[in-house]
């Protein structure tokens, strides 16, 4: 499975949920406390959201890519290591409730993007705000 990631940050998950439902037509595919994604099948998207600070300039959280296969980060990070850009790599990590091979690079106006395939779903796992795995770069003071 090949999807836009879009997570964002919301002042209140359960009316945007109910947006969210009504918009795309379908209930979300996993809802944790805090937490809810969206996979509609209409479009190749992945929408998270999260419990959180939200406002002008607050809502994205960041942008991303989940692909199909741990193969397809390894060749994608690799790309990016030869174009010279700067990576945050995580393999497998447990994030957002799921287990994840994944790396980040940061655009020049701040914009972090997130290259993943996830490898299973968790059960059990903090909330996503309290994982510095979910959290872009700029949120931990870390740039790459």
């Amino acid at each position: 499975m090949n999807n836009v990631h879009i997570h964002l940050h919301v002042t209140d998950l359960d009316k945007s949920c109910i947006f969210y439902e009504r918009f795309f037509g379908a209930v979300p595919v996993k809802v944790k406390p805090g937490y809810a994604k969206f996979l509609p099948d209409f479009a190749p998207i992945n929408l998270a959201l999260s419990s959180g600070e939200s406002g002008p300039g607050k809502t994205i959280d960041h942008l991303g890519f989940q692909v199909e296969s741990r193969q397809t980060v390894d060749m994608l990070l690799a790309r990016a290591k030869a174009a010279d850009l700067p990576v945050r790599e995580e393999m497998s990590v447990d994030c957002c409730y799921s287990n994840q091979d994944k790396f980040w690079v940061r655009d020049p106006d701040g914009v972090e993007w997130e290259v993943y395939h996830l490898n299973y779903d968790l059960e059990d796992e903090a909330s996503p705000a309290a994982s510095v795995c979910c959290t872009p770069l700029s949120r931990i003071g870390r740039r790459p």
